[in-house]
């Protein structure tokens, strides 16, 4: 089933209707002049919009990221990625026995061997380290945010967990 529809809207924007797996109907306008509409719509009468926000785009931007998880990730999630074009961000927990324990991040050449960048850790104490150096150690129990393209994130999460490519 396909989730999100997109249209675009001439003289105003770009319009995406979001059919959520629990049954309700999100529809989101982009405008030109970067203002986002978001309508939420009656589960029984889907023609019948129920609420509407209007946001300015610095107000989208932060509303994304606090949806996508940027600024919290909830603690049931091990795993969760977020696309932005090409790009994509997910949170990667490093399993016990994972071969680079205790190795650093330069020590494995992640940028250089994948192409992905580990931009955040936040450890098992739920410290986080934004921007982590090449001297940050990776350890068992942490979750690593990666960004990188889809095939590069795979590849940075097969060498953590495996010390090779």
């Amino acid at each position: 089933m396909d989730l999100i529809r997109e249209s675009d809207l001439p003289g105003i924007g770009r319009k995406f209707q979001i059919n959520t797996r629990s049954g309700d109907k999100l529809v989101v306008v982009i405008h030109d002049d970067g203002r986002r509409e978001i309508f939420h719509f009656d589960n029984d009468d889907p023609e019948e919009s129920i609420s509407m926000v209007t946001l300015d785009d610095a107000e989208a931007r932060r509303v994304a990221g606090i949806i996508g998880g940027m600024s919290y990730m909830p603690r049931d999630l091990e795993s969760v990625d977020v696309c932005f074009d090409e790009m994509f961000i997910e949170w990667y927990k490093v399993e016990p026995g994972a071969k680079s324990a205790g190795m650093t991040i330069g020590g494995l050449g992640i940028r250089k061997r994948t192409g992905a960048t580990i931009i955040a850790i936040v450890k098992r104490d739920q410290i986080k380290i934004i921007n982590p150096g090449p001297e940050q150690i990776i350890r068992e129990g942490a979750t690593l945010v990666i960004l990188g393209e889809r095939a590069k994130v795979k590849a940075c999460k097969h060498l953590i967990q495996h010390g090779s490519l």
